[in-house]
């Protein structure tokens, strides 16, 4: 076992606050996607969701959710009750073991919490009511996901049948699609997403630069993800494994997107920007999972197939007739699906039956508590916008004000609806 030096220390401590840093800006990522893919009436309130989603989940996992994952899992199913504290007495004594202080592993777990709830907000955008979803997002955020982590980050159950996921193709991704599928399919599509004989109808969002940007920003923070996962930089072989990482996750992305520009080609019709930059993110999603172990060019087939699954798992939920505004639920769950498989192909110390084994529990336990928590309040809260104020938009609706203001007596409107 390798010393940790006090200098290792501080170097790993930077390391993962800057890749922390790197994944906190993935939020910005979330909301600009999002903002762009809507349309301009439901604008203001997916960002009020998204920059509420990153407090309240940095709060629920201080509060409960570390602690959950990480303390006392001990090969069970859960962690300790209690809320998280900083402990760096052995550093302060001289004592470097720990690898790095312990709040920035804290900060460091925390945006990946804040990653998974973001995924919900733009699979379930412009018919879900705002309180119901931050409800979820806490729920979400201080159990649901901590629990499912901590069977293999924690040391739990998972962890012990020998389960691979680097840094969350199942445990980040696919948590947030199961809790995102599962919303869509209880809220219904948005009115006018499917026409009466079934057939699907564009709803274009309100600004594909927005969409672009926030593409380029997600695969620029999905560095800090796959990269911060190694948790040391401070050593050669640590040094080398993390730009390893990424490159490899660099590859992954790129192979998504000339997959998707190669497909359209390949059946004759128009470039569909939307499924570009999803290709992009289901090549990300699928390397997730193991960004160390593959080659360049392993990496490249990984990404191209996750750009793949994404594209049959778009039509699959079109022709289920369920609407997921921002296509969450094939880029991260179909896509965190196949590249949870993929890790066999360059982990020798994976087996397909555990790995199969561990996306199966994770789904029935993600998506049961999910569908359990999505129903009690549909039946009693209610969870979708009154049609009136669907049709309205969310904007008006929920905040009294508009993104952008095109008309004139938006402010009258707003006051009728308060």
């Amino acid at each position: 076992m390798i010393e940790i030096t006090e200098t290792a220390f501080i170097m790993n401590t930077f390391f993962l606050l800057i890749c922390g840093a790197l994944v906190m800006f993935m939020a910005a990522g979330f909301a600009m996607l999002e903002a762009g893919s809507v349309r301009s009436k439901s604008v203001a309130v997916i960002l009020v969701k998204n920059i509420g989603l990153y407090a309240i989940a940095g709060i629920m996992y201080f509060l409960a959710g570390y602690n959950l994952m990480y303390l006392g899992v001990d090969g069970g199913f859960i962690g300790t009750l209690a809320m998280w504290h900083p402990d760096d007495h052995a550093a302060i004594a001289g004592d470097y073991s720990a690898g790095y202080a312990s709040a920035a592993g804290w900060f460091f777990q925390m945006v990946f919490v804040a990653t998974a709830a973001s995924i919900v907000s733009g699979a379930l955008a412009e018919r879900i009511k705002l309180w119901p979803f931050f409800i979820f997002c806490a729920i979400l955020c201080a159990f649901i996901y901590p629990v499912a982590g901590s069977w293999v980050w924690g040391g739990g159950w998972l962890s012990e049948m020998g389960f691979k996921d680097f840094a969350g193709s199942t445990l980040v991704h696919s948590v947030g699609g199961w809790a995102a599928l599962t919303g869509a399919i209880l809220l219904g599509a948005r009115r006018g997403r499917f026409s009466k004989d079934g057939k699907p109808k564009a709803l274009h969002g309100s600004s594909m630069p927005l969409a672009t940007l926030g593409a380029f920003i997600l695969w620029f923070g999905w560095f800090g993800f796959n990269g911060g996962s190694q948790l040391s930089i401070a050593t050669t072989d640590d040094a080398l494994a993390v730009a390893k990482i990424f490159a490899n996750t660099n590859m992954a992305a790129a192979a998504g997107v000339v997959t998707v520009l190669a497909f359209y080609l390949a059946i004759g019709r128009k470039v569909d920007l939307t499924a570009a930059l999803n290709g992009a993110l289901a090549g990300l999603v699928a390397i997730t999972a193991e960004p160390l172990m593959p080659s360049a060019l392993m990496s490249v087939g990984i990404g191209s197939v996750g750009a793949i699954v994404m594209l049959s798992a778009s039509k699959a939920l079109e022709t289920a007739k369920i609407d997921d505004v921002v296509g969450a639920v094939p880029v991260h769950l179909a896509a965190g699906i196949w590249g949870t498989l993929a890790v066999v192909l360059s982990n020798p110390e994976a087996s397909l039956v555990t790995q199969l084994i561990g996306i199966t529990s994770v789904g029935a336990f993600v998506s049961s508590l999910s569908f359990a928590l999505w129903a009690a309040m549909k039946y009693t809260y209610g969870i979708r916008l009154h049609w009136s104020h669907e049709d309205m938009g969310g904007d008006i609706a929920e905040l009294g004000i508009r993104a952008y203001n095109l008309d004139h007596g938006f402010e009258e409107q707003g006051k009728a609806v308060n």
